[in-house]
């Protein structure tokens, strides 16, 4: 956990399934953890058991998603991208900004990986379309890397690397499948971004995602 002088603040989180006292496998609540912990700031996590939301979450967020996040504000407020910029706004060293022009690299990656890590289907298309997105990740770090910004990260790659972990974990698991080789650049990038003191902080156990992703590749 980060430390600031300040009174910390709460974080909402999935808990891991079958092991309520255990951090889950959330890409958006391992986002807004990044976040916290590379600007230093303390928080405190509440771990949700997402099977059997508890009655005094609900009162919070009624609408039973997570991340959920209080500032000091006292008020508590849903939503990744909202919670991330107000965390930016309230605490601003270090700059995590991301350049208006490189806000959407690699924001179709998720999508293309859920729906081939579903796919039943070999010739639906669905491996080549994520193919083409790691591609492009690629070509866009070979010339701006090493992340995606330049020489600094960026709230960018905080909300890329939890879903780029879920990509590696669970296609790993699934299909026998991984990243190829020649995309040098997005491996490297890979290994800055899974070795940061605040990933490896945050990061949720392998087994974890597996249990998260086995219920919607089963399905």
């Amino acid at each position: 956990m980060a430390v600031t002088s300040e009174k910390p603040v709460e974080l909402c989180v999935k808990a891991a399934t079958g092991a309520e006292d255990v951090v889950g496998d959330c890409p958006f609540c391992q986002r807004v953890q990044l976040t916290l912990e590379e600007k230093k700031v303390a928080y405190e996590l509440k771990l949700v058991n997402l099977d059997k939301k508890p009655d005094w979450f609900l009162k919070i967020n009624p609408e039973g998603k997570v991340p959920v996040f209080k500032g000091n504000d006292g008020e508590w407020i849903a939503d990744s991208d909202v919670i991330t910029q107000i965390i930016e706004e309230k605490f601003p060293n270090p700059c995590l900004a991301t350049p208006p022009e490189f806000a959407s690299v690699g924001s179709k990656i998720f999508p293309s990986f859920v729906k081939f890590l579903k796919s039943k289907d070999p010739n639906d298309g669905s491996e080549q379309v994520l193919l083409a997105e790691l591609q492009a990740l690629d070509e866009h770090l070979k010339k701006h890397g090493p992340y995606i910004s330049g020489e600094n990260i960026s709230a960018v790659d905080l909300s890329l690397a939890p879903k780029l972990f879920h990509l590696k974990v669970a296609l790993g698991h699934f299909k026998g499948w991984s990243i190829p080789e020649n995309l040098t650049h997005l491996l490297a990038y890979l290994e800055l971004l899974f070795n940061r003191e605040s990933f490896l902080k945050t990061k949720p156990a392998e087994e974890h995602v597996i249990a998260g992703w086995a219920p919607k590749v089963n399905a």
